[in-house]
């Protein structure tokens, strides 16, 4: 059975702005971004029947799936973030031994998100579980590395915390931030024949 592909809402449009998406798909995401949903729409909405598109963004293979969550409550440990990332996943496999095997990276700071080696039907499975967000195909980091960010996985166990894991990430939302600053910064232009409010006539 052919998958329905609709084209992006504006929330993921939005999401997909930010700071993680970039990391990972770089200048090769373009709009309109289609995703996959197992759901059936309504008719109102604009519906495609396409095949499976292999090259949809470069350096994806659809066998490495990037889970982005809602953020945790009550800012959990670092490790407590970790082990919710393998019970979800868990639900999906069936077992914590199979979810800490499939997972490679995961996010415990900036952004919360694990990355995971899974076939394309278990992401349908995926989506559907609680506070998930988006599953989106991961990516290499650049066209000429074959690995992929985050904090990465070691026969399982996700090694020590250091900043480095996120530093493109935290160059790209430093760009953001200056973006934004430049573009407040407009230049005024001064009225002709203003006056100083201030100054006396005799």
């Amino acid at each position: 059975m052919q998958r329905l592909i609709f084209s992006t809402p504006l929330s993921l449009k939005a999401s997909l702005d930010l700071p993680i998406f970039r990391r990972h798909f770089g200048s090769t995401l373009h709009y309109p971004l289609r995703f996959f949903s197992g759901k059936t729409e309504s008719s109102n909405r604009a519906a495609t029947e396409l095949s499976r598109v292999d090259s949809l963004v470069n350096g994806c293979d659809y066998n490495h799936w990037l889970v982005v969550m809602q953020p945790p409550e009550n800012y959990p440990q670092r490790q407590e973030i970790i082990q919710y990332y393998v019970t979800t996943l868990a639900m999906a496999l069936g077992s914590e031994k199979a979810a800490k095997e499939s997972i490679y990276s995961v996010s415990t700071k900036y952004y919360y998100a694990f990355s995971c080696k899974i076939t394309e039907n278990v992401t349908h499975k995926i989506k559907s579980l609680p506070r998930v967000k988006w599953v989106l195909p991961d990516s290499y980091l650049s066209p000429c590395e074959s690995g992929y960010g985050g904090e990465p996985c070691v026969d399982g166990e996700v090694v020590p915390y250091e900043e480095k894991y996120h530093a493109e990430w935290l160059r790209d939302a430093y760009d953001d931030e200056s973006k934004e600053i430049t573009s407040s910064r407009k230049p005024r232009r001064k009225r002709r024949g203003s006056r100083n409010p201030c100054a006396t006539t005799d």
